[in-house]
């Protein structure tokens, strides 16, 4: 039972990552650095803090009662992790959500799910019990998927001229879409290393009576205070560098209530993976740990092509590639199911 409400949790949170970027495809007249500001506060400082507060007992408290050590370690793969999340926003700009997506899940799987148990000594372990075996399976069985829906958004970009592809993704550009995606891919792997760096964290808030799902609330807070900083700085510099900050503000702006209401949903609902995410590695326990990152990886990227799918932007692709890409999802969710019965064992 345990297993199966973790996979429902980290399916819940791979939605809300798989889908944050809706909202934020409807803002208008804003430049991209203007309403990845706002979105960056409403996810990254606002809403982490809120929801650690009302299920966090004196919160700060567990928030500064952990050494200096683990709050910089995990401060810092925040910041190394926020690098990889501005690169993950401009890889959608692109790529799209679709081939953007897969390309930067596959790497952000592969370094998000190994390196942690061989890191603490704890992946030959995996190896000796048959649920360890099930499991690091599904986990290949994952990447497999990961692979094949890449193959898919390759195959989707020979199957489509310019013109059509900027239809579809008004700023495509391919080669340096790839670049800022595999970036994105391997920074964005710094989240699991940030959990894994403040559990120290989570256990002073464990001590102080919180509920253990909601154990992972404050970890994640100075996880995402260090990507905070990286972005705030980044779009910063952009927004006096293209002289746009200034659209904040700027009454000549028409529905600019509705952009910041766009851009905050966007962030919101890229804040509730983390949340979701916080509460599904729990139900899979320490030893299995380190396979919710593979799980999350796998739910954003069934729904964010579902997404695509429904925003045609596989529109005009050819049988073949059609076929790739559910075969791609196949394997995934193939993958979550090996991994919850091999959790369950």
């Amino acid at each position: 039972m345990g297993a199966l409400l973790g996979l429902i949790l980290h399916a819940i949170g791979g939605f809300a990552a798989g889908s944050f970027y809706i909202p934020f495809k409807l803002i208008k007249k804003w430049s991209w650095e203007t309403s990845w500001f706002v979105l960056g506060v409403a996810a990254w400082l606002i809403a982490p803090i809120l929801m650690a507060w009302f299920t966090v007992p004196n919160l700060f408290d567990v928030l500064f009662a952990a050494d200096f050590e683990t709050k910089l370690y995990t401060f810092v793969f925040g910041v190394l992790w926020g690098i990889g999340a501005l690169t993950f926003g401009l890889s959608m700009r692109y790529l799209g959500i679709g081939l953007g997506m897969a390309v930067v899940l596959g790497f952000t799987a592969a370094f998000g799910t190994l390196i942690p148990p061989i890191y603490s000594g704890t992946f030959l372990q995996l190896l000796q019990t048959p649920g360890g075996i099930i499991v690091l399976i599904g986990v290949l069985v994952t990447l497999l998927g990961i692979a094949i829906a890449g193959k898919a958004g390759i195959l989707k970009e020979k199957n489509l001229n310019i013109e059509q592809q900027k239809a579809a993704v008004a700023e495509f550009n391919l080669s340096k879409g790839i670049i800022i995606a595999i970036i994105s891919g391997i920074l964005s792997a710094c989240f699991a290393f940030g959990l894994a760096a403040g559990k120290p964290i989570a256990d002073e808030a464990l001590k102080v009576g919180v509920q253990n799902i909601f154990q992972n609330n404050p970890v994640i807070v100075w996880i995402l205070w260090g990507g905070l900083l990286t972005n705030v700085i980044w779009t910063i510099v952009l927004g006096v560098k293209n002289k746009t900050f200034g659209q904040l503000t700027d009454k000549t702006i028409p529905n600019k209530p509705k952009n910041y209401i766009l851009a905050i949903a966007g962030g919101v609902t890229w804040y509730f993976q983390f949340f979701f995410y916080g509460m599904g590695t729990t139900y899979l326990g320490e030893e299995y740990e380190f396979a919710s990152w593979s799980l999350h990886m796998a739910f954003i990227i069934i729904f964010s092509t579902l997404w695509g799918v429904y925003f045609k932007e596989w529109e005009g692709v050819s049988k073949k590639t059609m076929r790739t890409l559910w075969l791609g999802l196949a394997v995934i969710i193939l993958s979550t199911l090996i991994i919850g019965i091999g959790n369950s064992l």
